[in-house]
């Protein structure tokens, strides 16, 4: 048969990994008009882990924020009939609302009042979500925005050039101007890519596994700490434990089987309890490490990839999530040549911080987690202070991620801050006007010296004069694409810093 040579396609991104994080990337970067490549290990989207209740995740406020600003939020239907898989039917004001390590928080408890760095929006500080259900929704909107997915092409190996990176999977070879890692804690991209990725090593071998228990009336149902590590029972036959081995099973070889659970399991329940059924079973630590950076010439790293640690607390994805709306709009206008100097940069300045703060509050939760008599005092110490208000509103903000801040300089108290979700006096709200990807100047005072300014960003920044209830003291904001204020005036606009703040971000529009 005789050959035919077909020149290779090639495409502004690649990104290795689709699942939540490669996926939510993938669609910032098309809804940009950047053609994307997506290059997935698994032929099956649907894994078993990710059914209820593994696969139940809580979404944090900037999260939530992000969906509600790209039209997502809206199709999420499971925290609609779910409640928390773990309150166990505490109703009311004592309604739990998360936990650190294995301490609850319940809702009326937290005084949102003292969150001063936050406006009112309209958008919940937390909802419940399933990783099927997120997934599907993504790949789905990444199809309509003409996102190419490729399932069952492991990516293999990759070089990179000054101009591009060719990437070869499936024995074929892709070319693209730039490769994203968003492919786990395993990452690929990361270990061929030469990134350093330090950090401390396991407590625990965490298991979660689903089993049919012979007598279940010796385990109770929810966290049970216990002298020789935890498990969690949070459906029958549903059970997440950990067993504090240094990780030395995670790591090793053996297989998972129905005996070797039953024996952790009965260790660490203290019970003689008798399993005879082994349905599903995984394994996961407390590994906390870090790439010390997140670009290495056009090879990029997002989620999982750039950052892995316990899974405690579950702010994994909504970790990874931040990383993909951060990058992905900063990543656009450098394909298209609208970057300006020094952009793509601030991808890593501004999320490797906050990366670093989930894997201390990992390392935190697992110290006192462990077996004996000193984490048992913090442990106790903790419980007292999370049954306070001031204890409560603390830990539900750091789990919600509502004082997440980025450090862009001096300026207004709002800068680095997340845009509150304010009502328009046609009962819309403000979150919506970012679905098409742009930058906002928000001017509530109709400045005519802003509108003048911003008639240079035409098709980069969206000029609104906004009738709305506007913050207090808030003149004028100007907002990134992902939702981030970089300037506000509280008073009458200092026009020359609106516009260094506009090239800082954004390029004008005769570029």
């Amino acid at each position: 048969m005789e050959q035919v040579n077909r020149k290779e396609q090639s495409y502004n991104v690649i990104i290795s990994g689709a699942g939540p994080v490669g996926l939510f990337l993938a669609c910032e970067l098309a809804l940009a008009k950047c053609s994307v490549l997506m290059l997935e290990r698994e032929e099956n989207p649907h894994s078993p882990l990710k059914k209820l209740p593994f696969g139940i995740r809580g979404l944090s406020t900037p999260t939530i924020e992000v969906l509600h600003r790209r039209g997502l939020l809206e199709e999420l239907e499971i925290h609609k009939r779910l409640k928390n898989p773990h309150q166990h039917a505490v109703q009311g004001p004592r309604r739990q609302m998360g936990h650190f390590a294995g301490i609850p928080f319940h809702e009326g408890d937290i005084d949102t009042s003292q969150w001063t760095n936050r406006l009112s929006g309209s958008t919940d500080f937390s909802l419940i979500s399933e990783m099927d259900e997120l997934e599907t929704i993504l790949a789905r909107r990444a199809r309509a925005l003409g996102v190419e997915i490729k399932r069952g092409f492991a990516l293999t190996e990759f070089q990179q050039t000054a101009d591009g990176v060719t990437v070869k999977a499936a024995n074929q070879s892709f070319q693209g101007q730039w490769l994203v890692g968003c492919d786990g804690a395993r990452s690929v991209v990361r270990k061929a890519g030469g990134f350093e990725f330090t950090g401390t090593e396991p407590e625990f071998t965490g298991y979660s596994v689903q089993v049919d228990v012979v007598d279940p009336e010796k385990l109770k149902p929810g966290r049970n700490l216990t002298s020789t590590g935890m498990y969690l029972q949070s459906q029958p036959g549903y059970f997440a434990i950990q067993d504090f081995d240094g990780g030395a099973f995670h790591n090793s070889d053996e297989p998972i089987t129905l005996e070797h659970v039953q024996k952790v399991l009965r260790r660490i329940s203290e019970t003689d309890v008798t399993l005879n059924t082994l349905h599903i079973a995984t394994t996961w630590t407390d590994r906390a490490r870090q790439a010390t950076t997140y670009r290495n010439g056009r090879i990029l790293l997002a989620g999982d990839a750039a950052h892995i640690h316990s899974p405690l607390g579950g702010q994994g994805l909504n970790l990874g999530l931040g990383d993909a709306m951060n990058l992905g709009w900063k990543l656009a206008a450098t394909v298209h040549n609208r970057a300006p100097e020094g952009l793509l940069d601030t991808y890593q300045t501004e999320r490797q911080p906050v990366g670093a703060q989930v894997l201390d509050w990992s390392r935190a939760q697992v110290a006192i987690m462990k077996p004996g008599p000193t984490a048992r005092a913090l442990h106790a110490i903790f419980r007292d202070l999370m049954n306070t208000s001031d204890g409560a509103t603390y830990v539900a903000g750091r789990v919600w991620g509502i004082f997440t801040q980025y450090d862009l300089g001096d300026g207004h108290p709002l800068v680095g801050l997340s845009l509150p979700n304010l009502e328009l006096d046609d009962a819309s709200r403000v979150g919506e006007l970012l679905r098409d990807g742009q930058g906002m100047m928000l001017d509530f005072e109709m400045n005519t010296s802003i509108e003048t300014l911003m008639s240079k960003y035409i098709n980069r920044i969206k000029y609104v004069q906004v009738h709305a209830k506007s913050p207090a003291d808030v003149s004028a904001m100007l907002v990134r694409p992902d939702g981030t204020i970089v300037w506000a005036s509280s008073s009458s606009p200092n026009i020359r810093e609106a516009e260094d703040a506009a090239a800082r971000w954004f390029s004008p529009a005769n570029r």
